[in-house]
């Protein structure tokens, strides 16, 4: 394999030799969170994934998610996925009533980034704990992302055919405008732009701001607020949605943007509903959790969830992010394609995965939150680094997958997995054997 032979990167490596922490291995859980107790005074902590489909990430994530969960009060955890999925395994978890549905949670592609064993575990370990609990302690679990327009519809219909029927009939023909894309909303994007379809963003806004009015009359028809919450929250993503649809073709600074901008906001409704002491646990791929005005997406005009928070709590947002040099990793070829178990090329000279491949820690903790100096120093010049989403083309890597990026700016800490393996998805067979009522089961 090759090895760094630059002086100063050989510098680098000693550094990161010196300050790298080992990590217990992930099958002990409670030793592996323990080692990130020293973040549990912030009211954010961000965990990163250099993958969408790797099984150490999920599991790592897990086990630090239960960790702040269990000693040090964090009580939501956010997801980088649609908001009426994550919301039937807040259902679940929290031991509530469910709703029918007529297909089991997270169905769209991607599946198996949701719909895997590693997540699988989570779920049940947070329904046991939630079950000690009273509801004020409790764990929830909500999605932070935009793409649910049609669920996010059904489900503010549904919850006014509950709680004010005649107000239902004007939500419908609101929506109405939406109607024909509904299912690919894609579409109306492109029919807005090519002039045969007229906006329906003023519709969508009367909406939203109808029920934000009628907040005092909704919230009396409960005792926690949780079904309005549940249904503001749709109708502020069939808003943004439809925004988001709509400039998607005019560039795709402005539709990141938009979108990270939302999950943001999603992230301080949650906050704000849990109250003033809430803090939470947010899971989404480092391009999002990192500060990227310190990477080329900041460089070309974009922000992400992490800058954000970096703006908004300061000192209390945690960004920590994770990486690897090689292994396997569950992704697609194209977008919409089925999922394969893909090989990850080995990580190239000129990158950060290089040099933490070259300090030779297997599994480890790099934190430079608050120091060491020399150990910042060493990550600050600019280097590659790699992103892998839910689409993987190796055959293409340097151009489709890395990005420069400022690494002791970007993040607050890194977990570093030398060798890594892709998740193992919930099949068929798999979902029927999960208990009765589980969100990943018909």
């Amino acid at each position: 394999m090759f090895r760094t032979r630059d002086p100063l990167c050989e510098d680098v490596v000693a550094t990161i030799r010196t300050h790298a922490e080992p990590l217990p291995p992930l099958d002990d859980a409670e030793a592996f969170g323990r080692l990130f107790d020293r973040f549990a005074d912030a009211k954010v902590v961000l965990l990163g994934e250099a993958t969408h489909g790797t099984s150490e990430f999920y599991r790592a994530r897990s086990a630090i998610t239960r960790r702040l969960i269990e000693r040090h009060g964090f009580r939501i955890v956010a997801v980088e996925a649609d908001w009426p999925d994550a919301a039937r395994i807040d259902t679940y978890i929290r031991g509530r009533p469910a709703r029918d549905h007529a297909e089991p949670a997270f169905t769209r592609f991607p599946t198996w980034m949701w719909r895997n064993q590693e997540v699988v575990e989570l779920l049940e370990w947070l329904r046991a704990y939630n079950e000690g609990q009273a509801t004020r302690h409790q764990a929830e679990f909500r999605g932070l992302d935009i793409y649910s327009l049609h669920a996010s519809i059904r489900e503010v219909l549904g919850y006014l055919d509950r709680v004010d029927p005649a107000t239902a009939s004007d939500a419908r023909g609101r929506y109405g405008c939406l109607s024909p894309w509904q299912s690919d909303p894609a579409r109306y994007g492109r029919a807005v732009l090519s002039g045969q379809k007229r906006p329906c963003d003023q519709a969508l806004l009367t909406q939203l701001q109808e029920l934000l009015a009628k907040r005092i009359e909704y919230s009396r028809a409960e005792a926690d607020g949780e079904s309005y919450f549940d249904a503001v929250q749709n109708a502020r993503i069939v808003n943004a949605a439809e925004h988001y649809y709509r400039i998607m073709y005019e560039g795709s600074t402005e539709s990141w943007n938009l979108r990270d901008r939302h999950m943001f906001d999603t992230l301080r409704h949650v906050l704000d509903h849990r109250g003033d002491d809430a803090k939470a646990v947010v899971w989404a791929h480092n391009s999002h959790i990192g500060n990227a005005s310190v990477t080329a997406m900041g460089w070309q005009g974009e922000f992400n969830i992490g800058e954000l928070c970096r703006v908004a709590f300061q000192e209390d947002a945690v960004l920590i992010g994770f990486g690897t040099d090689r292994g396997t990793v569950a992704a697609a070829s194209d977008w919409g394609e089925p999922m394969e178990v893909k090989t990850v090329r080995p990580s190239r000279p000129d990158s950060h995965e290089r040099v933490f491949l070259d300090a030779g820690v297997p599994c480890a903790l790099l934190d430079w939150r608050e120091g060491p100096d020399d150990l910042r120093e060493a990550l600050f010049p600019r280097r590659l680094e790699r992103a892998i989403g839910v689409v993987y083309r190796p055959e293409t890597e340097f151009y489709s997958h890395y990005f420069e990026a400022v690494l002791a700016e970007q993040f607050d800490a890194l977990v570093w997995f030398e060798e890594t393996r892709a998740v193992t998805p919930i099949d068929a067979g798999a979902a029927s054997a999960l208990p009765v009522g589980h969100p990943f089961r018909r």
